[in-house]
C-alpha cells in the first residue's frame, strides 16, 4: 500500500488522509518497538552533566548506533540518518525526509527528541530497575523510555504512516541530541552548524513533555525556565568536636536556613525574589481552568504524598497547576558535607553546601534571578560565615504563540479520532532549552509541544515507565499534524 499510494496526489485536503490506516499503521509500529525500546533502556546512557567521561565510557554512543540502525531500516523513501560531531561535543543525529510529491513549496517542519538520559536515582521497585527493561501491561519501565528515548521512533512512524494513508507531508528534519538533561549545552552549535539542514521551519514538533492523564491529547502551552547553583557555608578550618565547641561555633546548617529564609517563605514555599515572578496571562489561566475542569489537577494530584503531607496548594486544582506551570518554586536537589546518619560522629562540619534548583515562570531572565539570588544569599551572610555561591547557571522557560486556525484544528481532529476526547493545553514545570532557543531564532514558528509522561510515569525518578498506548496515540496524532502541515489548511 505504502508505494501504490506515494505521490498519489498533490498537496491533499485533510479529509483526504484516510485515518482508519493511520491508525493501523502505528499500531503495526508500537507493536513491534518494545524489543528496540528495551534495548535502548538498557544502554546507561548518562547526559555529559552527570558523566564527565561520557566520550570513554561510549555509552551515549551505544545510545545513538542504536537508534540510527533502526531509523536506517525504515521504508521511507529519500529518507537520509546522519550523525553529526562537533569537537568536544556530544553527538546529534538527523534524519531528512524529502516532501511527498505536490507538498515541496510547503515551509519544512522540525521534530525533537533527545536520547541522553537522567541518573538512576534511588527507589527503584525491587523488581525494576533504571537499566533493567521490564514490560509490565501497557507499561515498559525503565530509565529514558519515556524521557525521551521513543521521540525518534514516534517521528519516523509518524511519517511512515501519513505515507501509507495516502497522505501529503513538507520537508521533514528530525533531529535527536544528547545533551538535553544536561540543559542542552551543545545544542546551540549544532543548531548554528545545522542552519541549512534545518531552514527556517513553519512548524517544530517536541516530543518531549508530558501528560496530565492518559485520555486526551495534551498540548504544552509553557515552560518554566530555571536558576541553579551551589551555596556554600564555611564556618572553621577542621571539624570540631560538637561537645567542646558547639555553642561558641556557629553551626553552618543554622546559617544555610537562616540564607535560605532570605529568598524563600518557609511557611509556604513562596519566593521571596522579586525578579522571579510575572503575571500569569489571563488566555493561559483561562486555558488552565479548562482543563482543569476536565481532569482536576490531573498528574499533580497523582503525586505519591506519603500518608497525612497535604499539598501546598490544598484542595484547588487550579491552584496546583499554576503553582506548577507559572510561579516560581525553590528545590534542595542536593548537598556536600553532611556525612550518611550511619557515620554521623559528634562533629561540627567546616563546610555544607547545598545544591539549589530555582523553577522560573516564563518571561522571566535567569541571569537577572541569577544576580538576585547570589546577592541575597552572600551579603551579610550570618556570624560573618564565608558564604559562596558558585557554579550559577540558567536557563529561559517558554510560552507558545497562539496556535494558527489549522493547526488547533489538527490537533482537535487527531485528539478526537485516537484518544475519543478533545486535545487539552496546559503549562509543565519542567524546562526543555531548546524550545526558549528555538522560539527566540524562529519567532514566526508554531509548536506542537507533548509528550508521554502522565501519571505516575515519574520522569527523573525510579520506577520510571512509557505508557506505551500514549506513545502510539501521540504518533498517530503527529501523522495528522504533518499532513495539514502540506497545506496548513
Amino acid at each position: 500500500m505504502l508505494a501504490g499510494q506515494l505521490g498519489r496526489r498533490g498537496v491533499t485536503t485533510m479529509e483526504d488522509l484516510d485515518l482508519s490506516i493511520v491508525d493501523d499503521r502505528t499500531t503495526e509500529l508500537w507493536s513491534g518497538l518494545v524489543p528496540v525500546l528495551s534495548d535502548y533502556i538498557a544502554i546507561p546512557a548518562l547526559s555529559p552533566g552527570f558523566d564527565a567521561d561520557w566520550a570513554e565510557n561510549g555509552h551515549l554512543d551505544r545510545a545513538v548506533e542504536l537508534i540510527v540502525a533502526w531509523c536506517e531500516d525504515r521504508p521511507i523513501p529519500g529518507l537520509t540518518v546522519s550523525v553529526h560531531r562537533l569537537e568536544g561535543r556530544t553527538p546529534v543525529i538527523t534524519c531528512e525526509i524529502p516532501a511527498t510529491s505536490g507538498a515541496e513549496a510547503a515551509p519544512p517542519v522540525l521534530l525533537y527528541g533527545h536520547l541522553d538520559k537522567q541518573p538512576e536515582m534511588e527507589g527503584w521497585r525491587d523488581d525494576l530497575g533504571p537499566w533493567q527493561p521490564v514490560l509490565e501491561g501497557d507499561r515498559l519501565y525503565g530509565r529514558g523510555g519515556a524521557d525521551d528515548g521513543y521521540a525518534p521512533f514516534a517521528a519516523l512512524g509518524a511519517l511512515e504512516a501519513v505515507q501509507a494513508s495516502g497522505g501529503a507531508h513538507p520537508r521533514c528534519v528530525v533531529l535527536i541530541e544528547a545533551s538535553e538533561e544536561s540543559g542542552s549545552p551543545d545544542l546551540p552549535a549544532y543548531v548554528e552548524a545545522l542552519a541549512d539542514v534545518i531552514g527556517t521551519p513553519q512548524l517544530i514538533v517536541c516530543l518531549d513533555s508530558g501528560a496530565a492523564d492518559y485520555e486526551h491529547l495534551w498540548l504544552t502551552t509553557s515552560l518554566r525556565g530555571m536558576a541553579a547553583g551551589n551555596l556554600t557555608v564555611r564556618v572553621v578550618e577542621e571539624g570540631l568536636h560538637s561537645g567542646g565547641y558547639g555553642g561558641f561555633v556557629p553551626d553552618g546548617f543554622r546559617i544555610l536556613r537562616r540564607l535560605l529564609d532570605r529568598i524563600e517563605d518557609s511557611e509556604d514555599g513562596r519566593v521571596l525574589l522579586p525578579s522571579a515572578w510575572v503575571e500569569v496571562p489571563p488566555e493561559t489561566e483561562a486555558a488552565l481552568e479548562r482543563a482543569t475542569s476536565r481532569v482536576g489537577a490531573g498528574r499533580v494530584a497523582e503525586a505519591p504524598l506519603t500518608p497525612g503531607v497535604d499539598p501546598v496548594t490544598g484542595d484547588d486544582p487550579l491552584e496546583a497547576m499554576l503553582a506548577t506551570t507559572w510561579r516560581p518554586q525553590l528545590t534542595v536537589v542536593g548537598q556536600d558535607g553532611l556525612p550518611p546518619s550511619a557515620r554521623a560522629g559528634n562533629v561540627l562540619r567546616p563546610e555544607t553546601t547545598l545544591r539549589l534548583s530555582l523553577r522560573i515562570p516564563p518571561h522571566v531572565d535567569p541571569d537577572v534571578v541569577l544576580a538576585e539570588l547570589e546577592a541575597a544569599l552572600t551579603e551579610d551572610p550570618p556570624h560573618g560565615a564565608q558564604v559562596t555561591f558558585s557554579d550559577g547557571a540558567g536557563a529561559w522557560g517558554w510560552a507558545a504563540p497562539p496556535t494558527a486556525p489549522w493547526l488547533e484544528a489538527a490537533l482537535q481532529r487527531a485528539s478526537d479520532r485516537f484518544f475519543g476526547a478533545p486535545a487539552l493545553h496546559f503549562g509543565e514545570g519542567g524546562t526543555i532549552p531548546f524550545m526558549a532557543m528555538l522560539g527566540e531564532r524562529f519567532p514566526g514558528t508554531q509548536f506542537v509541544v507533548t509528550g508521554v509522561l502522565g501519571p505516575h510515569s515519574n520522569a527523573h525518578g525510579p520506577n520510571e515507565f512509557l505508557h506505551l498506548p500514549t506513545g502510539r496515540r501521540i504518533t498517530a496524532a503527529v501523522a495528522v499534524v504533518l499532513h495539514a502541515a502540506a497545506a496548513r489548511r
